[in-house]
């Protein structure tokens, strides 16, 4: 990241002042640069001129405990790479990203007037840290600049103030509830967001509110555990419109220890070296942190975005299995109704299907309304449909669904919301190939029944993971615990929508068919 012993040409080009950083001496000369810091001219072979000035004029700690011009890593520059106005970052350890973001936004902050750069660390000793990284920046400026149109009317409680521009850079805690009120910030990073304590996704509402039109923000963490904020960020993020970065440990290049005999390979370290090129170097690396950090390795120094969520302790399916499943879930056919609808396996002429509904509310918050279409001879998972949308919407979309999959018999959860989508069903949708109990339509789900309907489920998955392709339905099933009540359900944070729907369907095809394999 960083490198002593490299003076202001190190890169070997002969640049003019168009973009240099210590040749303006105005506002408008920064306010140029700060309009140009994306642009890649011919002549930085690639690189951006925001990386290009990063690498000239702000330094860093080195790992030996020196001071060194950052010069982007791999990590870095493969952000900078995909970088959109809003971005969400799940990493393995010390990747670098929280320096290299403070180093953007403080580039910004100073060729930009009128701009506010917030960044929002775990806790009050990171933020201490990060302010340094920041302070360190300033402090290594070109002396003309920082006596200058950058010199600053305040430089503490880890705050940069700049008169001339009217910008300002400020760094705060987490643990400060009113973090970011009353302030309109055109740069937001949230660093370590799984880490936040208290109500995290009250305090990330908050900071959201406070962004000005076209601001960036930057969501990054390492993982701690399923559900929280950022677990929830993360998976939402399709829908939301975060750009998704995913960082292993392998490619940060100081992750490497003594090589291991290629011969004492497991299977599984085969595959993985054969799949990503690793070295013999860094197949020793991770052998000693399975070794040092035990089952925390798959957090701590994340592999794939979907494991490196800690399992919750209580979890009630096996571990074994939702690492199995995890594996074989695939991308859909087709997308369709907005994403709210993901096909895997389109409908066969002739052949029979069920359609598992799990109604909700309808509001933009909370549970979403499931369906899960079922291949009723094999239970094969063919079809999800996950979304916020009114009763009588959550109707039309189960009616539609089920005349594509040939007429499939349609098993709504009556509890709560169910009573008004079976009647719109019929009123409104005329479908009336519905499950019945006795005198009742829909499905009811009981304290009584519920454990035997998880039951089978569990059973389900143990005997065929590979029949479920959906990654979405597996990290549901990753937060349903077991709860201090005796019961079962989604841990504090998650959802169960789509574990129960598939519950209700596996229950309904065993009665069907007499079995459930």
């Amino acid at each position: 990241m960083a490198h002593e012993g490299q003076d202001r040409m190190r890169l070997g080009l002969d640049v003019t002042g168009e973009y240099d950083l210590s040749k303006a001496r105005t506002k408008e000369d920064l306010q140029r640069i700060g309009r140009m810091l994306d642009d890649r001219p011919p002549e930085l072979e690639g690189q951006s001129i925001g990386l290009w000035n990063a690498a000239q004029y702000l330094k860093v700690r080195t790992r030996d405990g020196g001071v060194g011009y950052l010069v982007a890593n791999e990590v870095q520059r493969a952000f900078e790479e995909r970088r959109g106005p809003r971005n969400i970052v799940l990493k393995a350890r010390q990747m670098g990203l929280t320096t290299w973001v403070a180093a953007r936004f403080f580039l910004r902050t100073i060729t930009h007037e009128g701009m506010l750069t917030l960044q929002v660390a775990h806790t009050q000793q990171a933020a201490e840290e990060i302010f340094r990284i920041v302070h360190r920046f300033y402090s290594w400026l070109p002396a003309e600049l920082r006596v200058g149109t950058l010199k600053t009317s305040r430089a503490n409680v880890r705050q940069l103030v700049f008169p001339a521009l009217d910008a300002q850079y400020r760094v705060e805690s987490a643990a400060d509830r009113n973090a970011g009120r009353g302030l309109t910030v055109q740069n937001l990073h949230c660093s370590e967001l799984a880490r936040w304590p208290g109500d995290a996704a009250e305090t990330l509402a908050g900071l959201r509110a406070a962004l000005a039109p076209g601001a960036e923000m930057i969501l990054e963490s390492t993982p701690d555990g399923v559900a929280g904020c950022f677990h929830d960020e993360w998976l939402r993020a399709p829908e939301t419109g975060l750009v998704q970065h995913f960082f292993p440990w392998w490619k940060e290049a100081k992750y490497v220890r003594k090589p291991v005999d290629t011969a004492t390979y497991t299977d599984e370290e085969r595959m993985l070296a054969e799949r990503e090129g690793l070295t013999p170097e860094q197949i020793g690396f991770r052998r000693e942190m399975r070794a040092n950090f035990g089952k925390l390795a798959r957090q701590e120094y994340a592999e794939d975005p979907d494991t490196c969520f800690r399992m919750s302790g209580e979890c009630y399916f096996e571990a074994e299995v939702l690492e199995r499943g995890l594996k074989a879930a695939v991308p859909a056919l087709n997308t369709e109704q907005n994403g709210n609808l993901e096909i895997w396996l389109p409908p066969v002429p002739g052949k029979e299907y069920l359609i598992a509904v799990d109604p909700a509310g309808g509001g933009s918050d909370g549970d979403y309304t499931v369906m899960e279409v079922l291949d009723l001879e094999k239970g094969l998972q063919c079809a999800e449909y996950a979304g916020h949308v009114s009763q009588l919407e959550q109707a039309r979309a189960a009616a539609r669904l089920a005349v594509h999959y040939n007429q499939a018999e349609l098993v709504v959860e009556r509890n709560n919301h169910g009573h008004g989508v079976v009647a719109f069903l019929r009123s409104d949708c005329n479908y009336h190939r519905l499950y019945e109990s006795g005198p009742q339509t829909g499905w009811l789900t009981t304290a009584g029944n519920k454990m035997e309907m998880v039951s089978l489920l569990a059973a389900v998955l143990y005997k065929a993971a590979g029949g479920f392709p959906s990654a979405k339905f597996w990290n549901e099933c990753r937060t349903f615990v077991r709860q201090p009540n005796g019961g079962v359900g989604a841990q504090s944070g998650a959802h169960d929508d789509r574990v129960m729907a598939m519950a209700i369907g596996l229950t309904v095809r065993k009665e069907r068919l007499g079995t459930w394999q």
